[in-house]
């Protein structure tokens, strides 16, 4: 063998190398840019739920007047709440159903019927409760702490407060707006 063969063989050898090199990395890189689900069944339990809760909270038109809640039992996911917009609903759906595992989803989520007698009381109830200073704070960020849910006059609190003191607060503020039917206060302390 030539020097010139050698020198042939060693640069087709060190090529092929670094074309294996590369598209081992490149396919690596795709593989972990997709979020792929972990393989036993409590990583990916604990993937899921992540990811759900992930998919909920991004949702565009999810706000302050929605509450979207969720269970898993193995790869059945089930939606269940309350949303101002029927496009929350849809959009809650398709995005858990285009979570990869997940073979069925759930939907228990209710659409609130459309009132402008509720309308008017969401925003009374939203000004009452985060203008107390105490408050305010659990209004901050694109998903609030506190979600304000009102059906036909009847109100509902649901989410998370720092203390005991914060849930009473909160019940009091919204027990004050007028023409109120009932306030339910299912705040958690977390």
């Amino acid at each position: 063998m030539n020097n010139r063969t050698r020198a042939l063989t060693k640069w087709v050898g060190v090529a092929a190398l670094a074309f294996a090199t590369l598209t081992m990395g490149a396919a690596n890189g795709v593989a972990a840019s997709r979020a792929v689900a972990p393989q036993t069944d409590a990583k990916y339990e604990a993937w899921l739920n992540k990811k759900v809760r992930h998919e909920l909270l991004i949702l565009p038109w999810y706000g302050v007047f929605d509450n979207l809640e969720y269970s898993i039992n193995g790869n059945v996911v089930t939606l269940s709440g309350q949303v101002v917009f029927p496009l929350t609903r849809q959009d809650a759906v398709g995005s858990v159903k285009n979570i990869e595992g997940v073979s069925k989803v759930v939907d228990n989520i209710t659409p609130l019927p459309p009132s402008p007698f509720d309308n008017q009381t969401r925003r009374a109830e939203y000004r009452a409760i985060f203008s107390e200073p105490s408050l305010s704070k659990y209004s901050m960020g694109v998903n609030p702490a506190i979600h304000i849910i009102v059906d036909n006059g009847h109100v509902t609190l649901v989410g998370y407060v720092d203390s005991r003191t914060d849930v009473q607060l909160a019940t009091m503020r919204a027990n004050s707006v007028p023409g109120v039917f009932s306030v339910t206060n299912d705040l958690q302390v977390g």
